[in-house]
C-alpha cells in the first residue's frame, strides 16, 4: 500500500512557496499558544558577564573586533565578537573567506568551537546567523532584529564562514571543480583562523543545513586525513535537511508518498493524485521506494530510476510543485505549510517570486551594516550570482555514497536532522540514503526510526512575548540512534530548522556537544540551573 509506507518511514505528522532559491540544494528556481510552566526562569537566561577586556580581543585581532552596540537597527550589545576576511592560504594575494566569530560566555565552552555553513551552493552562512542561530534575529515579515534566546552561543563558540570563494562577501575567483577542493580551501582558511585567535587544540564540532550535506562531511573527513589534532581537532558533525544523494532518490521517488501524506494540507485533486501515481509508477519510483525502503536493507540499493533525471516525464517533484502552487500561490517548498500573505525578507528573496517592496533594503547590501562587521562594501546576496564551481558543477559523488560513511566511523557522533514540512529534500528519501550507507559493520539501520524513540525538548517559560523567539517544547519528533549515526525528526519544522523550530535545534546541539545523553533526555536544557520538569 503505497500511503503506508510514507506512515512507516516518515512516523511523522504535516506542507506550502519556493520562498527561498532551490539554489539552497544545488538546484535551478523555478519560474514563476506558546508553552508556559509554573517556573519563572526564561527560556535561556543570560549568562555571567565577562570582564573587559574581551578574551580574545589582542593587537592581532583587534581590527577584527566588532563594536557590540554599534550594529545598525540592533537595539542591545551583541557582546564580544570578531568579523572580516582571512585568505584561504600563505600565498600572495590569495583568495579570502569571510567569518563572523563569537566568543561563549558558557563555562563548558572553554576549549571547542562549532562551524556553522549554509548550503547553496553560493548560499550565506549570515542567512543562518541572522534568521537561525546567531545573537540576533531578523525573521522575514518582523518589524526589527531581536535578541536571540536561543542563539546557539549560549551554549559554545561559534563561527559563521562564507565559503566556498564567490559566495557573500569572499574574495576571488572560484576555481573549485569538487569538494575536495573547497574542503582544502577551507583547511587553509581555518588553519589561518586558528592561529588568529589561538585556538590551537580546540575540538571542532562542524554543523550546517541543505548543500551542506557535501560541504560538511567532505570538510569532516579532510581533517580527519590530516591528523593535525592541533588545527583540526574535529570530534562530530550535524547536518539539517542534508543532500545526501542523487536529486532522484531524496525529491521525485519520494514525493508521491509525501503528497500522499500531506494530501489533506495540500488539496490536490483526486485527479491529478491519480495521474503522479501513473507517473510515479511507470517511472519506476514506487516500486524502488517499496523494495528498497526497508529495515533492515536487503543489500546495496540498485541504480535508481531515471538517476540522471533525463526523462522529463518523470519529472514527478516539478509536476507536485505546480499543482501546489496552483492552489497555494505562496506554496513554499521549504515548509508547507506556509501560506499567504507573502512576506518581505531583509535576506533579500532569491526564489521564484523576487519580491521587494519599494524602500525596501537587502540587510547585509546596507553600507552601515557592512563597515559594522568590518565586510567589503560591495553588493551582497543571500545565494551568489556567480558560479561557486567552475561551470557550475560539482563533480564530487554525494557524500552518503563517498566520504559520510567513513566520517561515521570516525567522528564520536553525527546526527542528521530532518524538518518533516520540508519538501525540497524529502525525509524518505534520507532514509533511502541512509540505507544504502554501510558503517561500522552493517548496511543502514536494522530497524525503522522507532515511534518510541521521542525526541523530547524540555518546556520553558516564554516570558517576553516581545523578544520575538518563542519556540516549542516536548515531544516535537522522533530519533533512532545506530553504530554512531543518529537520525532525528522535527515534525512541524520545514527545511532550516534551527529557523522554524529553534528549541529542537538547541536541544540537539546540547546532544552534539555531548551535554546530554541522549535526545530522549527529559530534564532542563542544560543552561537552566535548578529547575524541574
Amino acid at each position: 500500500m503505497r500511503f503506508s509506507i510514507a506512515a512507516l518511514a516518515l512516523g511523522l505528522v504535516s506542507l506550502a512557496s519556493a520562498k527561498r532559491s532551490l539554489q539552497h540544494v544545488g538546484k535551478k528556481d523555478f519560474e514563476i499558544k506558546r508553552n508556559v510552566v509554573a517556573q519563572a526562569q526564561p527560556a535561556v537566561p543570560q549568562l555571567e558577564e565577562r570582564a573587559t577586556p574581551h578574551q580574545f580581543l589582542n593587537n592581532k585581532t583587534k581590527k577584527f573586533s566588532v563594536d557590540g552596540s554599534a550594529i545598525p537597527d540592533v537595539d542591545f550589545n551583541i557582546g564580544e565578537s570578531y568579523a572580516g576576511l582571512l585568505p584561504i592560504s600563505s600565498a600572495k594575494n590569495a583568495d579570502e573567506l569571510f567569518f563572523w566569530f563569537f566568543p561563549s560566555k558558557n563555562p563548558n565552552a572553554t576549549n571547542e568551537i562549532v562551524i556553522w555553513l549554509n548550503g547553496g551552493p553560493g548560499c550565506s552562512s549570515l542567512e543562518g546567523f541572522l534568521q537561525e542561530n546567531g545573537p540576533f534575529l531578523w525573521q522575514y515579515g518582523t518589524y526589527k532584529p531581536v535578541r536571540n534566546e536561543w542563539s546557539w552561543t549560549n551554549l559554545t563558540n561559534m563561527v559563521w564562514v562564507e565559503q566556498p570563494v564567490g559566495t557573500g562577501f569572499s574574495q576571488g575567483t572560484p576555481t573549485a571543480t569538487s569538494e575536495a577542493d573547497v574542503a582544502r580551501q577551507f583547511l587553509g582558511f581555518f588553519k589561518n583562523f586558528v592561529d588568529l585567535f589561538a585556538l590551537q587544540g580546540y575540538t571542532i564540532y562542524i554543523t550546517g543545513e541543505s548543500y551542506a550535506g557535501y560541504y560538511v562531511p567532505y570538510i569532516a573527513d579532510a581533517m580527519f586525513n590530516k591528523n593535525d589534532t592541533e588545527y583540526y581537532n574535529v570530534s562530530s558533525i550535524l547536518i539539517y535537511d542534508p543532500s545526501l544523494s542523487y536529486d532522484v532518490v531524496q525529491e521525485h521517488i519520494p514525493v508521491t508518498a509525501f503528497a500522499d501524506y500531506w494530501l489533506p494540507l495540500l488539496g490536490l485533486n483526486d485527479t491529478f493524485m491519480s495521474q503522479l501515481h501513473n507517473m510515479s509508477e511507470k517511472c519506476g519510483y514506487t516500486k524502488f521506494l517499496n523494495d528498497n525502503l526497508v529495515f533492515p536493507p536487503k543489500g546495496p540499493l540498485p541504480t535508481p530510476p531515471n538517476v540522471d533525471l533525463s526523462d522529463d516525464s518523470c519529472d514527478t517533484f516539478d509536476a507536485v510543485f505546480y499543482a501546489a502552487s496552483a492552489i497555494n500561490p505562496c506554496f513554499d517548498i521549504y515548509q508547507v505549510a506556509t501560506t499567504c500573505p507573502l512576506l518581505w525578507d531583509v535576506l533579500g528573496f532569491p526564489g521564484s517570486f523576487d519580491y521587494e517592496p519599494q524602500g525596501a533594503k537587502v540587510y547585509f547590501n546596507r553600507t552601515d551594516v557592512q563597515k559594522a562587521i568590518h565586510a567589503p562594501i560591495q553588493e551582497w546576496d543571500e545565494c551568489s550570482n556567480v558560479d561557486v564551481f567552475v561551470n557550475n558543477t560539482d563533480t564530487s559523488v554525494p557524500s552518503a555514497l563517498s566520504v559520510l560513511p567513513r566520517v561515521i566511523e570516525r567522528a564520536d557522533r553525527v546526527i542528521i536532522g530532518h524538518g518533516i514540512l520540508d519538501m525540497v529534500l524529502i525525509y524518505n528519501g534520507t532514509l533511502l540514503a541512509i540505507q544504502n550507507m554501510t558503517f561500522n559493520g552493517a548496511q543502514g539501520f536494522s530497524v525503522p526510526p522507532s515511534k518510541f524513540n521521542e525526541f523530547y525538548v524540555p518546556y520553558h517559560l516564554e516570558y517576553d512575548s516581545q523578544l520575538g523567539s518563542t519556540a516549542a517544547a516536548g515531544v516535537m519528533g522522533h530519533y533512532h540512534t545506530e553504530r554512531g549515526l543518529t537520525l532525528v525528526t522535527v515534525q512541524l519544522s520545514g527545511h532550516m530548522i534551527p529557523q522554524y523550530a529553534p528549541s529542537a535545534a538547541y536541544r540537539q546541539l546540547e546532544f552534539l556537544l555531548g551535554r546530554i545523553p541522549d535526545l530522549g533526555t527529559v530534564g532542563p536544557f542544560t543552561t537552566l540551573q535548578g529547575t524541574s520538569y
